[in-house]
């Protein structure tokens, strides 16, 4: 079995390849030129992250190809259906980066309550001539323990947002397609743990209502999930991060609730113009923002890699 690990993969995840006897070839090839590299080496599995596509046209072009693999949470440029349809095993990630991307969050949270991406921005250009200037402007600070946290979605990420929420004292809210409870564990260095028993709800005016810290946690979606409505009905001084994907909130009217001032601060680490973020975005000091960094720390990376070689080993048996 060949394993072409287009969009890399760790280490950890390469040597349990080899390990188990299965041939990694080390390259990186161009879109244009996968389908031709694919049938030259007779690649049987193919593993991906954002950056490469596997549509119809590939799929149908490769016969070699039996697993396609994507390192992460987001299956948006895989033509799964089409894929399993074809025979084809289609394998993912979805909670080995959940950690990584919930500490984004909170990165971004504690950014925007406390205006260090701007301080941080303006310490090196005005540190020296308007220190206490900026002291004063940004001296209206907030702290996150009490506050409401709104989690919109309830997957591997959305609860560990959760989690974190809790852990930090404060009061959550999640919001689903169709109410459900789950259970979230809190567990500590000493071997304690605390089980809590959360409740979803798909009511908007109840969810919204009174929150003041706001988590976007979904996959793709087809339409907005924040839009003008959604931003009415926000609290004012509300504060947003979007670690999903973009287009699961409209930018334009964002922009228009931060110049209103109901919402105070906003966080994008996904972008709906992405790699080419609009310039009004990259420019606003309201926005805390990330390049798309939120599955991107050293641990999430090592546990894509054991996880999807993990999971071809286990195929590998069944072929």
């Amino acid at each position: 079995m060949k394993v072409l690990a287009n969009d890399g993969i760790s280490e950890s995840g390469k040597n349990a390849l080899l390990e188990a006897g299965i041939e990694f070839i080390d390259a990186k090839v161009s879109q244009e030129q996968l389908v031709d590299f694919i049938n030259e080496n007779k690649v049987d599995v193919l593993l991906v992250r954002s950056a490469t596509k596997v549509r119809k046209e590939l799929i149908d072009a490769c016969s070699s190809l039996k697993i396609i693999g994507r390192g992460g949470v987001g299956m948006d440029n895989i033509d799964v259906e089409y894929a399993i349809e074809k025979g084809l095993f289609v394998i993912n990630t979805p909670n080995a980066s959940s950690r990584s991307v919930a500490e984004m969050v909170f990165a971004h949270f504690f950014s925007l309550a406390r205006f260090l991406h701007e301080s941080n921005r303006l310490m090196p250009l005005e540190g020296d001539t308007h220190f206490s200037a900026m002291k004063k402007s940004f001296s209206k600070a907030v702290e996150l323990e009490g506050k409401n946290l709104g989690v919109i979605g309830f997957g591997g990420i959305g609860k560990e947002v959760i989690k974190m929420g809790i852990s930090l004292g404060m009061n959550v809210k999640v919001l689903t397609r169709k109410p459900k409870t789950e259970k979230i564990s809190l567990s500590f260095f000493d071997g304690q743990y605390v089980d809590f028993e959360i409740t979803s709800t798909q009511d908007w005016d109840e969810f919204l209502k009174d929150t003041e810290f706001i988590s976007i946690n979904t996959p793709k979606t087809t339409k907005y999930i924040l839009d003008a409505p959604q931003f009415q009905k926000m609290k004012d001084g509300v504060f947003i991060v979007n670690t999903a994907r973009g287009g699961v909130l409209n930018e334009v009217e964002l922009l228009k609730a931060i110049e209103s001032g109901k919402v105070a601060g906003a966080a994008l680490d996904v972008f709906e113009n992405e790699p080419a973020p609009e310039l009004p975005l990259l420019m606003n000091p309201n926005l805390s923002l990330s390049p798309h960094l939120g599955g991107n720390t050293l641990d999430a990376q090592e546990k894509i890699g054991t996880e999807l070689a993990n999971q071809i080993i286990a195929i590998k048996t069944k072929l």
